[in-house]
């Protein structure tokens, strides 16, 4: 059996954010008929996608680069040599594989295999995350034959409005009363009580970090109405564990503090609010799942896209939008009784975040693709099978 004809380059990375949202796309592809092996990855060495890609069962070539600081100085000058590097090489890989279209996700990671499907007149379709679009899908939207957006409103060439692919176990997941007692029964939570998510991704949230410990040690710390799930993160992890976890009263305040979420599906179901950052795949899942939540944008974030992400929410009501230099504990405190406390706005946050939600934007992209695409694929009436576990035969290249 000969090598399978490559159909769709997926370009993006960096970060969990463009990686995760372009494995959606692959499984998605792959459920609309496509040959998983025609689907190829690019991304960046330094990138969270030279571990997600291969997980999922795709094949991915990881070319050199990285962000250019914006400063003087050797590293941008290193940066840019990187960049150059890698569009010579996407290049050779987009006329070598003449795939029938690309999809790219942004960030550097995208940059040269979009740059590349420009030169070579591949036809691109570029997807943004975010509401405020970044730096590279500002350049290459351009050129591009379509702009998938998440967000109403986003300002690119040719937009077309199909939401932000999220991973399947957490469009699978449910909040009726049965599974949210099974998950709290998961995940030791208590099943009479309010509880609350604090997640500030993977790393940690520095502020939210703070104001989340000296609130259970302060003013949350006798509340027996309440439990709260802390996900530090690894970056924090470190000063905010062993000693240094707050212990509430007996019979007061529930508090769990882990420093990663292995069970983040399981936690968007036992939870009654979210505490949280405000990127793109954050808020996609929060709208996806139907959870009200505090959202704290991170401060510097290119375009302040962040902010405009948590505006989208707190616009419809379904979020409380919290300055990152507002929030302290006696502010967290506040915001979260004040939802908690009044009846029914849960339950009304909860269905105005819904309203938002697309939660079949994965298979929105993926036809969208096959729009622009130069060649047909299979089709959208192709056999809906499965997101078929992984392959074994997939893995990175840096070729």
């Amino acid at each position: 059996m000969g090598e399978v004809r490559t159909w769709a380059v997926v370009a993006g990375g960096g970060t969990a954010g463009h990686a995760l949202p372009a494995v959606a796309l692959g499984r998605a592809l792959v459920a609309r008929g496509h040959d998983r092996a025609s689907i190829h990855f690019v991304g960046s060495r330094r990138g969270m996608e030279a571990r997600l890609v291969p997980d999922a069962g795709f094949a991915i070539t990881l070319l050199p680069g990285r962000g250019v600081p914006r400063r003087f100085g050797i590293e941008p000058v290193l940066a840019m040599a990187g960049l150059g590097v890698a569009l010579v090489r996407a290049v050779a890989l987009l006329a070598r594989r003449r795939p029938a279209v690309v999809v790219s996700f942004g960030g550097y990671a995208a940059l040269p295999a979009a740059v590349a499907a420009v030169l070579l007149r591949v036809p691109l379709v570029v997807a943004e995350q975010n509401a405020v679009p970044g730096a590279v899908n500002r350049l290459t939207a351009r050129f591009a034959r379509a702009s998938a957006v998440s967000f109403a409103g986003t300002p690119l060439a040719r937009a077309v409005l199909t939401g932000n692919p999220i991973r399947a176990e957490v469009a699978a997941v449910r909040r009726s009363p049965e599974a949210r007692l099974g998950a709290r029964d998961e995940l030791g939570l208590p099943a009479g009580r309010t509880v609350v998510l604090v997640a500030g991704g993977s790393l940690g949230a520095l502020r939210i970090n703070q104001a989340v410990s000296e609130a259970v040690r302060g003013p949350w710390a006798e509340r027996a109405d309440l439990a709260v799930r802390h996900v530090v993160g690894r970056r924090d992890w470190p000063r905010f564990s062993g000693p240094a976890t707050p212990s509430p009263s007996p019979g007061g305040l529930v508090y769990q503090a882990v420093e990663y979420e292995e069970h983040m599906p399981a936690a968007y179901a036992a939870a009654d609010l979210v505490v949280c950052r405000a990127g793109a795949s954050t808020v996609s899942e929060l709208m996806a799942v139907g959870l009200p939540s505090v959202l704290v944008p991170l401060p510097g974030a290119p375009g302040d896209h962040q902010t405009a992400n948590a505006r989208s929410l707190s616009e419809v009501g379904g979020a409380v939008l919290v300055p990152d230099a507002e929030l302290g504990p006696e502010r967290l405190a506040a915001e979260v009784d004040a939802i908690v406390s009044t009846p029914g706005r849960l339950q009304a946050m909860a269905g105005a975040v819904r309203t938002l939600a697309r939660p079949d934007a994965a298979q929105r992209l993926a036809e969208l693709a096959e729009g622009q695409a130069r060649r047909p694929g299979p089709g959208a009436d192709a056999a809906q099978s499965s997101t078929a576990g992984p392959s074994s035969t997939a893995g990175p290249s840096t070729s």
